[in-house]
């Protein structure tokens, strides 16, 4: 054991340290060429240009931890054919044995720059997780292919991209172009900003400015088809609005031109990831030309664009690193999150993008969720911001039992709360818009980070609106127990409730999913090939022993259909029996019976008789 020990010590004494960052320059600048014209074998093939110190060993460092992911969720799988070259001599590299995001070179005394070569070898199908390359179009992020030396900060390193496309695509980013040809080459900027610029690029384009006042806003749009480019000037006017009402809530803008990149696709990922000057937005293909069908996919640009205020120039002092190695803490995504969900969905309705009747439909469904969330009951909604690093989204088998990102959703039921509380206590003359002018629309034009901490959260609140905020975000981020913090619906002038009839919103939701969604009554959903892809912890099917991936083979005796289902379980109210199911686990067939009686419900707000705050918060202002 001692000489085992021994062995281990020098073994680890021979390991090179991986520098930690410091904010000083960094001596050069780094050349970073892609070549993505490899759409069949979906590969990205990068060589860089690294200037080194010469004789001086260098770590070179692939991102870990991603803005907008909170996690250390960087595909270090995909890195893959590395070679290190000084010249034309061939240099050897060696993985860090504990950090196997670094890689260490020694640098040979004369060589004062390291040619890198290797490929991304991004998904080709979609169990390997998210596709980002299709024959019609791809999203470039930065972080995917870029080495970068350790022991300075991302900001503090100069990078110089440029992009080798397909002939014929067009491409849409937040970085400045300096020449067009064969290899795009943009300008050079630090690496933090290289990263929050990503790239979607496709065969099937358009652009077209939102606004030019006071700096260009544009939607840069690719499609699978060209068809699904046509747009009404109508559709378009509405996300005019959505810049417009922007401005007008938060007072300020923190970027120099800003650019929506979205994709209507149904064969690459889809994805939403907010970015300082720019937000990766992938939707439906028919977004455009089938508009009444997807009002549930039409917060999704809001979402991100209020970003550029929470999250990106105000920053959780916790999720600011000075690197993409350091590890993040999220403790405050209730915040960066929460209350961007919720400014989505107000966004949303004051643009016109959803009807103030969608908007309260979208906040119904979001009320009946964490009222049925048992997982209420043992988890505080403040823990589930570990979630991005525990659970790393991946699928769980009880998610309202062990609780997901609920920050998100429960988060935004908290800001509707705190909103409605402001007017009420303020007689109508402030509200949580002030809050989020005081807060997040400082500093007009500027785009560096400002970060805040939680004290800074409640003085804000404090300033707009005398109150015991501190109390009042620890009650509910902090406490345990059943039902959802629904005050501001109440104070809104609203009630939930349950009826047999869907609203529009979520039975447009329901077909656009190809799903079955009997939550509040059998406690399940089903999904592709009568799978149920969710089951209510506690609920009817719980009790039966149902369970997410269970089939539905037959349902009272005659083969599972969707429709039929809904039929019988809107006549339980009036049967006796219960509802007898044929399901298949694996390679198991059995019989379960569940005895319900209380017919289909689906949430609804209905007006409590209050004054209706709520119709006001979703008003165009």
């Amino acid at each position: 054991m001692v000489l085992l020990s021994g062995a281990a010590m020098a073994q680890d004494a021979a390991v090179p340290q991986i520098p930690a960052p410091k904010d000083v320059p960094y001596p050069g600048t780094i050349r970073i060429d892609v070549d993505a014209t490899d759409i069949v074998r979906h590969i990205f093939r990068v060589h860089e240009s690294i200037p080194v110190a010469a004789g001086t060993p260098a770590t070179l460092l692939y991102p870990r931890w991603l803005p907008g992911n909170h996690s250390p969720s960087g595909r270090i799988e995909q890195l893959t054919g590395i070679s290190v070259r000084a010249g034309n001599a061939r240099l050897e590299w060696a993985r860090d044995p504990v950090d196997v995001y670094a890689l260490h070179v020694n640098v040979p005394s004369g060589v004062t720059a390291l040619d890198v070569d290797f490929e991304i070898a991004t998904a080709t199908d979609g169990d390997q997780g998210r596709m980002v390359m299709t024959p019609d179009m791809l999203n470039l992020q930065w972080n995917e292919v870029v080495l970068y030396p350790a022991g300075f900060n991302a900001r503090r390193i100069t990078v110089q991209p440029g992009l080798k496309l397909p002939d014929g695509w067009q491409f849409g980013t937040a970085l400045e172009t300096e020449t067009r040809g064969a290899v795009d080459r943009f300008k050079a900027v630090d690496l933090d900003t290289l990263v929050d610029s990503p790239l979607f690029a496709g065969r099937n384009f358009r652009r077209v400015q939102l606004s030019d006042a006071p700096v260009p806003v544009w939607l840069n749009i690719m499609a699978d088809r060209a068809d699904e480019l046509e747009f009404t000037p109508e559709q378009i006017a509405l996300h005019r609005n959505l810049v417009s009402q922007a401005y007008r809530l938060f007072g300020a803008h923190h970027y120099d031109h800003y650019d929506f990149l979205l994709a209507l696709t149904d064969t690459m990922g889809g994805i939403g990831l907010e970015h300082h000057r720019s937000s990766e937005n992938g939707t439906v293909p028919n977004y455009f030309t089938e508009w009444d069908k997807n009002a549930d996919t039409r917060d999704l640009l809001p979402h991100e664009f209020t970003h550029s205020w929470n999250g990106k120039f105000r920053r959780p002092a916790d999720l600011w690193t000075a690197n993409f190695n350091v590890p993040m803490r999220d403790s405050l995504l209730w915040v960066y999150e929460g209350q961007t969900q919720y400014w989505g969905y107000v966004l949303a309705a004051r643009a016109g993008l959803l009807t103030r009747q969608q908007a309260l439909d979208a906040i119904a469904a979001t009320a009946a969720a964490y009222d049925n969330r048992k997982g209420r009951e043992w988890r505080p909604l403040a823990d589930t911001t570990n979630d991005p690093i525990i659970a790393m989204r991946r699928p769980l088998p009880w998610r309202s039992w062990q609780r997901a990102e609920d920050y998100y959703s429960e988060g935004e039921l908290i800001w509707l709360d705190a909103d409605t509380l402001i007017r009420q206590v303020s007689q109508g003359s402030k509200s949580l818009d002030d809050f989020a002018r005081a807060f997040f629309g400082i500093e007009d034009g500027s785009y560096r980070d400002a970060t805040y901490n939680y004290g800074d959260v409640v003085r804000t609140l404090n300033a707009v609106a005398p109150h015991d905020w501190a109390a009042f975000l620890h009650q509910r981020l902090e406490s345990v127990g059943e039902g959802a913090p629904l005050d501001g619906i109440t104070r809104g002038g609203y009630r939930l409730v349950y009826n047999d009839t869907p609203t529009d919103f979520s039975k447009a939701a329901e077909a656009r999913r190809k799903v079955t969604d009997l939550t509040y009554s059998l406690g399940f959903i089903v999904g592709r090939e009568a799978k149920l892809t969710d089951v209510l912890w506690e609920g009817p099917a719980f009790q039966a022993g149902l369970t997410v991936g269970t089939q539905l083979i037959a349902v009272n005796g005659v083969a599972y259909d969707g429709d039929r289902l809904k039929t019988i379980v809107k006549n339980s109210r009036t049967s006796a029996d219960g509802i007898e199911f044929i399901v298949k686990n694996g390679d198991r067939y059995r019989t379960v019976r569940i005895d319900y009686h209380g017919g289909l419900r689906y949430p609804h707000l209905e007006a409590n008789g209050a004054p209706r705050l709520l119709d006001a918060i979703l008003a165009a202002k």
